[in-house]
């Protein structure tokens, strides 16, 4: 049993109730009060375990607001359990600031690991394990999204990614105009009874879902590191891609000194063909 004073990080199941281990039952059960992002949905839970804990909303919405409470209750002595709607808290979601609030306190903090939707994604995908980067969500419109990716692109890991259903096919096909033909799954309703992984590549991948139904679910999308070819980009082509990407955002003196300094290359020569570029944008 946890110590008095204790911040227990407590995965919930991802998909079916049963799907919890007997320690993260136990420390919902031996809590003073579960911190939870909806108390409709952890109430099911408890319920089914018949575990009577009071709970407190903790969400984005009030994190700000609540974690002062949720101190001094630690600081009274209470155990508190943190949860979220499904997998690990911490990912994704305002827990970590609490946890930060927490430690620069000297309090304790313990874990009752369990399910998390990125590592469930990364082990069904079939792509490289051995070294993965969480990104979370990248930005919603399209410009500074293909920014983005375009700064993970030469990372040498498998990139991980949460996304919502409305916008899973415009996201594959900037991960294909940006990164290149990678092999990636996108992996819907994990652990769930409809659940669906599909694998391919980042082509056909954004070609099934842009004439595919709007798929149901949360969603998480995996996407393999750079191949040796991808690694030797030539210079031309890859300033080229990073100033598209600038471009998009910002104006052509700004977008050339953001891609001189990325690359090395002189500022002046960058310059030169941002304006080539945004002629022939121009021009179409």
């Amino acid at each position: 049993m946890p110590s008095p004073g204790t911040l227990i990080i407590v995965a919930t199941p991802i998909g079916n109730l049963g799907d919890i281990s007997r320690r993260a039952v136990e420390s919902l059960g031996h809590a003073d009060i579960v911190a939870c992002e909806d108390t409709r949905v952890t109430a099911k839970l408890l319920t089914a375990y018949d575990i009577h804990t009071p709970m407190l909303a903790y969400h984005e919405h009030n994190a700000a607001r609540m974690r002062p409470l949720l101190l001094d209750r630690l600081r009274a002595g209470h155990i508190v359990a943190l949860v979220s709607d499904a997998g690990t808290p911490l990912i994704s979601d305002p827990g970590y600031k609490l946890v930060e609030a927490v430690v620069a306190e000297g309090l304790a903090v313990t874990a009752a690991p369990g399910a998390s939707a990125v590592l469930t994604a990364l082990v069904l995908s079939g792509l490289p394990s051995d070294r993965f980067l969480f990104a979370g969500f990248l930005p919603p419109k399209g410009a500074a999204r293909r920014t983005e990716i375009s700064l993970l692109a030469a990372i040498p890991a498998t990139l991980i990614f949460y996304e919502a259903p409305s916008r899973v096919a415009a996201m594959l096909a900037d991960l294909h105009s940006v990164l290149g033909n990678r092999q990636a799954a996108v992996a819907r309703e994990l652990t769930k009874l409809f659940e669906e992984v599909r694998r391919g590549s980042l082509e056909e991948l954004a070609a099934h879902y842009a004439e595919a139904a709007t798929p149901r679910g949360e969603i998480v999308v995996v996407v393999g590191p750079p191949r040796a070819s991808d690694q030797k980009e030539p210079d031309e082509v890859k300033i080229d891609r990073l100033l598209t990407a600038a471009l998009a955002e910002h104006s052509i003196s700004e977008a050339a000194a953001l891609v001189a300094a990325e690359t090395g290359q002189p500022r002046r020569v960058v310059y030169a063909r941002a304006l080539q570029l945004r002629k022939a944008t121009e021009a179409v």
